[in-house]
């Protein structure tokens, strides 16, 4: 004979265990700094910058889970631009990554992605500091 939990103690105990495995998931490597917000319409983005030996590798990605669109980036590390280009959002997620390594100055590395998509016009802007 099996016993059956009242409805609230079941969940208590999945809202009490379901967060937790959440956070573990969403938490960084040792040393990244990962930060994610929205752009002014419906797209997302991400940035992760962490040590490399030396230098830091800085991660951002634009997610508007469409396919096809074109966005012009600039990154900037401390306010002078790093890189830039365009990119287009792919298949299977509708999303574009850009992946580089900076020098690694004294003191904090601030750095800026922003992201405009070429057609709609949406801007994505992306900050971190390491």
């Amino acid at each position: 004979m099996t016993k059956k939990l009242p409805a609230g103690v079941a969940a208590l105990l999945i809202a009490t265990v379901v967060p937790v495995v959440g956070a573990a998931t969403a938490q960084a490597s040792d040393g990244d700094v990962v930060r994610r917000g929205s752009c002014t319409g419906s797209t997302d983005w991400k940035i992760k910058a962490k040590p490399d030996d030396g230098r830091i590798e800085v991660e951002a990605e634009i997610d508007s889970n469409r396919v096809g669109q074109s966005w012009n980036w600039v990154l900037r590390h401390n306010g002078s631009v790093a890189a830039s280009g365009r990119s287009v959002t792919r298949a299977p997620s509708g999303s574009f990554e850009v992946e580089r390594r900076t020098p690694n100055a004294a003191g904090t590395d601030s750095f800026t992605f922003r992201a405009v998509n070429s057609v709609g016009g949406e801007v994505c802007v992306a900050r971190v500091s390491l």
